[in-house]
């Protein structure tokens, strides 16, 4: 089995659901977004996705994007994140990584550099525009690395989209919430529950089932956590942090006040 593989299912198999937040390496700079997930992982967080900037996210909503847009005229880069995770790792932040990237500068970067190299510090690999069927050279790289691997579902996934996701996922399974793109929302569907049912009842084997896409407050966590395994939130975060360094506040707090409301939302 492999390691991060099995760092990933220890993450799961702790009491209750798993908070998983999204940050933009880079934003709002390099050093402030260290200080951001170093807060989370300090403040109740079970696993990290540490976002690679890209110039067109198209799975993300406008707070995503604007900071991947920061984090690019900052000068980050594929390999400044992989700095950024060691980096992270020399501090001390012990949780599992996973980072989420488009494919195209994974593919730029190199396919097997990128890697060779994200397995010294990350356990996990996310790529929303890689689905699983033409994910093969990254699947058996990422096992040979230690790095599991998760892939996408959305409410209106086919049967046989969910037994290929579920059964190429070696970390979890991601579930998006809505059709759309990233970005806090009021409410989430009323038949949410609905979706993960379905998907564990179709799964090709059990795998993590972690719920994305609008979560933004701690009541929305709660209600997600009662039905799935993880809960990932992004763009409420992000706003957050935004919203503290506009202020003149600090956001490595701001972001650990959000984390601990999530977590205490979480029961």
């Amino acid at each position: 089995m492999n390691a991060g593989k099995t760092a990933i299912e220890q993450a799961f198999a702790a009491p209750g659901a798993l908070f998983m937040p999204y940050m933009t390496l880079g934003f709002p700079d390099y050093a402030t977004s260290l200080d951001i997930v170093q807060a989370c992982a300090e403040s109740g967080a079970g696993l990290m996705e540490l976002g690679i900037p890209f110039s067109d996210p198209l799975a993300d909503g406008p707070t995503i994007q604007h900071s991947t847009q920061v984090a690019l005229e900052n000068g980050m880069t594929v390999r400044r994140c992989l700095e950024a995770a060691r980096d992270l790792r020399a501090r001390g932040v012990s949780i599992p990584f996973v980072f989420m990237s488009y494919f195209n500068p994974i593919l730029a970067y190199g396919l097997e550099s990128f890697i060779d190299e994200a397995s010294d510090a990350a356990q996990g690999i996310l790529i929303p525009d890689l689905p699983p069927d033409e994910a093969s050279d990254l699947i058996k790289l990422a096992e040979t690395r230690g790095l599991a691997t998760a892939f996408m579902l959305s409410p209106n996934s086919t049967t046989a989209r969910i037994r290929l996701a579920t059964e190429s996922s070696s970390g979890f399974t991601y579930l998006v919430s809505v059709l759309g793109i990233t970005g806090a929302r009021d409410s989430l569907p009323a038949d949410l529950e609905v979706f993960v049912r379905r998907v564990r009842q179709l799964s090709a084997r059990p795998v993590p089932l972690a719920v994305g896409f609008g979560i933004s407050s701690p009541k929305q966590a709660g209600w997600v956590a009662q039905v799935a395994d993880g809960v990932i939130v992004g763009s409420a975060l992000v706003k957050a942090v935004e919203a503290a360094q506009h202020a003149g506040g600090d956001p490595s707090k701001a972001a650990a006040r959000f984390v601990s409301a999530i977590r205490a939302g979480m029961g």
